[in-house]
């Protein structure tokens, strides 16, 4: 591997899928897996793609139910291309089935946006076929996407015949615990040609969001190469004879277009791919264009870090820009949880966005506009959805998927027990809570007021008159209590023989609904008096309910036990947990909920976190934001009582989620830096690693890689964006200790910080911009365009 470089170099067919999600190439838009174009699904393969926004929502029966599931499409495949040597009936396909693999290597060029693959074959009779491939899905043009294939024969000479099509056939089958389910989403196939014959194309609709789907493909053969039209029911294919020589190339060009209903300025989506796929440019310009576009792409999301650590970084950095790039602005579509990247989770969006917009906020600030904009299309339902259950403001749903409503599965299967069970995981409220907290974050990045006036103001005062209504006054406590949720942490729905699930007073869903409560009576108070007037008239607010507002603000109430924060009331009275008993007989313990429940037992009885959850707040907040809110609430909170209880729940947390050792590593660099590397390794390697035990073959895990870069970004450096200017209060860690970014912060493009043990430079760009004041503990000054300056760091 080199440092712009992610390579495999042999073929091992039990990793196939885990290498096919981290080579997927996507540009926002759509994307598609790394698999063989050869191969169909199988239990090695899964070539699937994937379109920002394309959903569709079917009903199973499983476990003596019906229940309906809204799922992100797999679109019909692209890439089916094969070759099989002609020799009567002696015919033989070059696939993984039916040849031997002498030798595999495929890379994935970084900083070209481009995956290549070379692969040596022996048939049954000896024979060698050399295929070499290029492919990309363009982030110059968001509809297109290419395939060079590039076919020797090594030790013989003969003619092949090249099939290659667009297959409709597909279903949504690639994550195994879903299969019971139906994954049938895509009708009414049709295949053709354009009216010049050199474009086949495939149309289909999804079963019940009735979405068309289009795809084009232009081929280009050799001189001379015969076509021959041989679709089949569900599939366009086209078969063409090449004559190979021993030592020589044939190359074969497929270029395709993708265009669905939901695509703006188009009349027709199969009129619109058909057109597209015959006016693409030919497959070096395509590759040309996609090297400028993913250059530029770097060049705004600079991210330099040395050594092996750096590589990962810029893994994950590619990752996050091929699932929301700059196209994904004209979309409507949210942060899926996965990515594009493969079916788990069904496509769903949930609060990963809190981990992703922190990063994209100071690098594509239009992006993050547009994600919140995805949000702030649903609120009306997120209104309706807190009247539904008696309440008032906005409830936003703990899985997101096509408009508002909840997406959350109503049953889960354990592979561990093979028993469908109740899911309760809508109950995690807090989702709420990550939308304010990106709204505001958004907002500080980038200086946009206007959207922070309007679409921001409109659902940061909705969700906080969502947890002002949630709030019920306990006159025992003569506090106000927040009854019957979930917290991040997800092991625990309910108490020990509780006829209903809820949990009461999570401290991390408390804490941020004051800040959410805080923030928004801020923002009221200093918006220009007509748009004031313009919420109010809308909202129905008025200054009693700002009154009981600011008095919830202040009486919420958070658990203790131990001289620690508790997760939630009565978290202190559970069960300790045998640890090293149940590790010695498991091995990997990260799914502590599925093994307890295949015991016949259940993890609500224990102390036992599968992820941070009152850890989260050192993840989202400075210590010294975390005392003012302690403070605000009546309640004390010093160095001390946050390092008891980050030890405490360090020993009983299982990290059974990759944002898990994300949000440790970032803990304890500034709690406990001794080991704080260890568990930022486990965020990096999370999913290359595969950590989690088979999961990153459905989809790699988006939150993670971009809390990866944030760690870097702002864990390492305190970074806080604050009007006017950027405070820092950097760590030392020494296996990152040195590393360099750029940033755009309200105007500013390209706001530059380098950091080196003792020593940080920060530069700011040129420009007609106000000068920025920069705080760190010891010092405070302002840079004006063009200024840079080096400052000293106390070890």
């Amino acid at each position: 591997m080199t440092s712009w470089t992610w390579e495999y170099d042999e073929w091992v067919p039990a990793d196939e899928q885990l290498r096919e999600s981290l080579c997927t190439l996507g540009n926002g838009y759509f994307a598609t897996r790394g698999a063989f174009p050869e191969c169909d699904a199988d239990d090695i393969h899964y070539p699937g793609t994937y379109a920002a926004g394309v959903f569709n929502r079917l009903t199973s029966h499983v476990s003596g139910r019906d229940v309906e599931n809204e799922d992100m499409v797999n679109l019909p495949n692209w890439l089916p291309l094969r070759v099989r040597r002609v020799d009567g009936e002696n015919s033989t396909w070059f696939t993984p089935g039916t040849a031997r693999i002498v030798e595999h290597s495929q890379t994935l060029r970084l900083d070209a946006g481009v995956l290549e693959r070379r692969t040596r074959y022996e048939d049954p009779d000896g024979r060698l076929l050399l295929v070499r491939q290029t492919r990309l899905v363009s982030m110059e043009n968001p509809h297109l996407a290419a395939l060079r294939t590039e076919l020797t024969a090594e030790n013989w000479e003969g003619e092949v015949e090249v099939e290659a099509a667009l297959d409709g056939t597909v279903t949504n089958s690639g994550v195994a615990r879903y299969r019971d389910l139906d994954g049938q989403h895509l009708t009414a196939l049709r295949t053709g040609a354009g009216n010049s014959g050199d474009v086949a194309w495939l149309t289909c609709s999804t079963t019940n969001s009735d979405i068309e789907i289009a795809l084009a493909a232009r081929y280009a053969l050799p001189p001379g190469t015969q076509v021959e039209h041989a679709d089949t029911e569900g599939r366009s294919v086209r078969r063409f004879h090449l004559d190979l020589r021993s030592g020589h190339s044939q190359v074969v060009d497929k270029i395709v277009a993708l265009y669905t209903g939901h695509d703006r300025a188009i009349a027709d989506p199969r009129d619109a791919a058909v057109e597209h796929a015959r006016t693409a440019p030919a497959f070096d310009q395509l590759v040309a264009d996609q090297r400028a576009a993913w250059r530029d792409l770097w060049r705004r999301a600079e991210l330099d870090v040395p050594n092996k650590a750096g590589l990962i970084l810029r893994l994950h950095l590619f990752q996050v820009l091929q699932t929301l790039s700059p196209h994904t602005a004209e979309l409507d579509a949210g942060v899926p949880a996965r990515g594009l990247h493969g079916e788990a989770y069904r496509g769903h969006i949930f609060w990963d966005e809190l981990f992703v917009l922190r990063y994209l906020n100071l690098h594509f600030p239009e992006v993050s506009r547009a994600l919140l904009t995805y949000r702030h299309r649903r609120l009306e339902h997120a209104v309706a959805a807190a009247e539904a259950i008696g309440l008032a403001g906005a409830m936003y749903p703990w899985q997101s998927g096509s408009d508002g409503r909840e997406e959350t599965q109503q049953l889960h299967l354990n592979p561990r027990s093979g028993r469908w069970l109740e899911d309760h995981s809508h109950l995690q409220r807090h989702v709420g809570s990550a939308i304010a907290y990106n709204v505001i974050k958004y907002y500080e990045a980038s200086g946009d007021a206007h959207f922070h006036h309007t679409k921001g103001a409109e659902m940061l005062l909705q969700i906080a008159r969502f947890w002002v209504r949630s709030a019920t006054w306990d006159p025992e406590l003569s506090r106000y209590r927040i009854l019957g949720v979930m917290g991040p942490d997800e092991y625990h729905e309910a108490y020990p023989g509780a006829e209903r699930p809820g949990l009461d007073d999570n401290a991390y869903t408390n804490i941020t609904a004051t800040w959410v409560i805080t923030r928004a009576l801020e923002l009221l108070r200093n918006l220009p008096a007509p748009r004031r007037a313009e919420l109010a008239l809308h909202t129905g607010f008025d200054a009693e309910e700002e009154e009981h507002w600011e008095e919830v603000s202040r009486n919420l109430h958070i658990p203790f036990h131990s001289g620690v924060i508790s997760q939630f009331d009565g978290y202190g009275e559970l069960q300790e947990l045998d640890w090293d008993g149940y590790r010695a007989k498991y091995g990997d313990i990260r799914r502590l909920d599925r093994i307890l429940e295949a015991e016949g037992d259940t993890v609500d009885r224990y102390q036992a976190s599968k992820q941070a959850d009152v850890l989260m707040l050192g993840y989202l907040f400075s210590p010294s934001e975390l005392a003012e809110l302690f403070a605000r609430l009546g309640y004390t909170f010093d160095d001390a009582l946050w390092g008891r209880t980050v030890e405490y729940y360090l020993r009983r947390t299982s990290h059974g989620s990759t944002l898990s050792g994300l949000v440790h590593g970032w803990v304890l660099a500034r709690v406990r830096r001794t080991d704080a590397w260890t568990f930022v390794l486990e965020a990096l390697r999370g999913d290359i690693a595969d950590l989690q035990g088979g999961t990153t073959g459905e989809g790699i895990h988006l939150g993670a890689m971009a809390g990866t870069l944030d760690l870097v970004q702002s864990g390492l450096t305190g970074l806080e964006t604050r009007p006017g200017g950027l405070a820092l209060d950097p760590v030392p860690l020494p296996e990152l200790s040195h590393y360099r970014f750029s940033l755009r912060y309200q105007g500013h493009w390209g706001v530059h910080i380098q950091a080196s043990p003792g020593t940080l430079d920060i530069a700011v760009p040129a420009s007609d911009r106000f000068p920025i004041t920069i705080t760190l503990p010891q010092d405070s000054f302002e840079l004006a365009p063009g200024e840079s300056r080096r400052v000293l760091l106390d070890d």
